[in-house]
């Protein structure tokens, strides 16, 4: 800096309220900006980390980024945190309960400003000292939540089932017993299916559960060549994917025989068509405020729990009319 300062001919002070981005006179801010570029200087993060007592780094506990919806929440995480000057550490658990404990204790190494985590362990302990937001998983009142609102997207999808004819139909859905927000699509759902006046049952596996199971299911419901169920509703597009191709299997058309529908969201390519129609999670918005209540200086002051809105998207798999894209909020 104070070799920018003499290059420019301009007071340290000068140097510094550029780089951070403070107001001086327009002439001064060329002049420190052409030697900045001239010498080839470079912020030294590290001591301003030093210095701030902050190393401008958060980490992200998640699962795995092979996982579509995963992946693009880790993306917009990391642009979110870009935009703010920090960075990322990636640390994928792979659903396992022991590593996700053993990353808490190195990004406390790493003394990481915070920590973002999409987490199953339910002896997780977060170390008080280091602000934490969870993602879909309430860990108590000092720990912020932030969600999409599961219950209504689960209500949704009984309402659209019904809307587009259906009659009698079925939630599917594999997960743990770990009190988590996305639970809150089930009974989302019941209620939709009562509201609407709709005949349901429901097939729940256990993550240990091979997914032929529902081929099980469903076979015990297919009569002459005709499925039981119209409608069904999926608690992930992943697991929709998977039974639209067990369907397939028994010679089943969809969305001609039976209409399906899963939870999510999830693109071709990202950006591309919707593997299936599907209640919409606003991936965006949840890693925004994941990262704005993190940086946020007062965690006692932030809500225990945000629950952000859901929409409906068609992909295909419902029986819209001329099979023209629909989105209701």
């Amino acid at each position: 800096m104070k070799d920018v300062a003499l290059e420019a001919g301009v007071a340290l002070g000068t140097v510094s309220k550029v780089i951070n981005g403070l107001p001086v006179g327009e002439s001064y801010r060329l002049r420190v900006e052409a030697a900045i570029q001239k010498l080839d200087y470079h912020v030294n993060s590290y001591a301003q980390g030093l210095k701030a007592s902050k190393t401008y780094t958060v980490a992200l506990l998640i699962p795995n980024t092979s996982n579509p919806f995963f992946a693009k929440l880790v993306h917009h995480i990391n642009t979110s945190l870009m935009k703010r000057n920090y960075r990322m550490l990636l640390c994928t658990t792979d659903y396992d309960s022991r590593m996700e404990q053993e990353y808490l204790t190195i990004t406390k190494q790493n003394k990481v400003d915070g920590i973002i985590g999409l987490t199953y362990n339910p002896e997780l302990h977060p170390d008080e000292t280091i602000p934490f937001v969870s993602i879909d998983r309430p860990m108590g009142a000092h720990i912020p939540c932030v969600a999409s609102d599961n219950f209504a997207g689960g209500q949704m999808a009984a309402a659209k089932l019904a809307d587009l004819g259906c009659k009698n139909v079925a939630f599917l859905r594999v997960g743990s017993s770990l009190d988590s927000e996305p639970n809150k699509r089930k009974a989302g759902f019941e209620n939709g299916c009562l509201i609407k006046g709709l005949s349901f049952s429901e097939k729940i596996l256990q993550d240990d559960d091979p997914l032929s199971e529902f081929e099980v299911f469903l076979r015990e419901h297919l009569f002459d060549g005709k499925l039981e169920f119209d409608g069904l509703f999926c608690v992930t597009d992943y697991i929709a994917y998977e039974i639209i191709k067990i369907l397939r299997k028994m010679n089943l058309r969809v969305p001609e025989d039976v209409q399906v529908i899963g939870f999510d969201g999830i693109r071709a390519f990202g950006d591309g068509d919707y593997f299936c129609s599907t209640i919409v999670q606003p991936i965006m918005d949840i890693a925004e405020m994941c990262v704005e209540l993190l940086l946020q200086e007062h965690m006692s002051t932030k809500p225990p729990l945000v629950c952000l809105p859901v929409s409906y998207a068609y992909g295909g798999t419902t029986k819209e009319e001329g099979g023209i894209a629909k989105e209701r909020k």
